[in-house]
């Protein structure tokens, strides 16, 4: 595992972040810390709890209470609710105030090193809710305060200057909107965890090859694709995350997702030990002379469509 500094904190955070949800759960709470052993044994040291939901919150302080807390970092998901009214939103001061004191009290970590507000809209976060907020951080209930999401309204929250910590997806074939706003936090010293690392697009071979902008020729102006039978077939696609020898498509995406140095971390999901240990390895891979190059051709094709 290697590890990154997490933006203005001063602290070391793994390439790798496990993220923890009701998924996690679903097996049965010693099936769950099992996954964070797993992780740990891996050199994760950063985890993300998907919900303010009391029962995660007592698997994961269970499952760290043997670690030093300051050599863990620990981020919880507000807006969510906590599982009390099921999956109901709720960004008001008394919300999330309730909801971070009652994961702090079962878990018994101290404090969350992140508060991420997971895709507040515009008109759904009140000034009041903010300054909730950072008056924990001013008690040290929480360390950095976060925002999550991937609309037109991250740019305003990322502007405000008011967050510490920003949550984007990011992937080979991430618009020029997504790149400008990570450029734009890091310039902030924000720190920047990334997630969809292997979008749905890529999830298959006839998916990546379908990603061809010149079906409609470049710049839109005319033209068709190649026959399938074209020993050039797929050129220019994503096509090749499939076909690139000793490695599989998701491994090839989260490295490159890895060479963006303005990411602290990439959120991962599993619902077995032994995936930790693959996406863990990966970290520790290089990828392939020339992939990058092909990821930027297939990119600048796609997004010519």
């Amino acid at each position: 595992m290697r590890y990154r500094p997490f933006g203005r904190s001063g602290a070391a955070i793994s390439n790798l972040t496990l993220s923890l949800g009701f998924d996690a759960l679903g097996r049965g709470p010693l099936e769950a810390k099992e996954l964070i052993y797993s992780a740990l044994e891996a050199g994760i040291n950063a985890y993300r709890l998907e919900t303010a939901d009391p029962v995660l919150a007592e698997v994961v302080g269970q499952a760290l209470s043997h670690i030093d807390r300051k050599l863990v970092c620990v981020s919880l998901a507000l807006g969510r609710g906590d599982g009390r009214r099921g999956h109901e939103r709720d960004f008001s001061a008394e919300g999330m105030t309730g909801a971070i004191d009652r994961a702090l009290h079962v878990s018994g970590l101290g404090w969350f090193d992140a508060a991420l507000l997971e895709e507040p809209a515009e008109d759904e976060l009140p000034q009041a809710s903010l300054n909730a907020l950072k008056a924990l951080r001013s008690t040290g209930r929480v360390r950095l305060l976060g925002v999550a999401g991937e609309g037109d309204v991250m740019d305003t929250y990322v502007s405000t200057g008011a967050f510490d910590v920003l949550v984007t997806p990011y992937h080979v074939n991430s618009e020029w909107r997504v790149r400008h706003r990570i450029r734009t936090a890091r310039e902030q010293d924000m720190a920047i965890f990334a997630y969809g690392y292997f979008p749905d697009s890529l999830q298959s071979a006839r998916k990546a090859a379908a990603l061809d902008g010149r079906k409609r020729g470049w710049f839109g102006l005319g033209g068709g694709g190649r026959p399938k039978d074209d020993p050039l077939a797929g050129a220019g696609t994503f096509a090749f995350v499939h076909q690139t020898p000793n490695w599989d498509a998701e491994s090839i995406c989260l490295a490159y997702a890895l060479t963006e140095p303005a990411v602290s971390s990439i959120l991962i999901s599993a619902d077995a030990p032994g995936r930790i240990e693959t996406l863990a390895a990966v970290t520790e891979r290089d990828m392939p002379p020339g992939l990058a190059a092909q990821i930027e051709m297939a990119r600048i094709n796609t997004r010519a469509a």
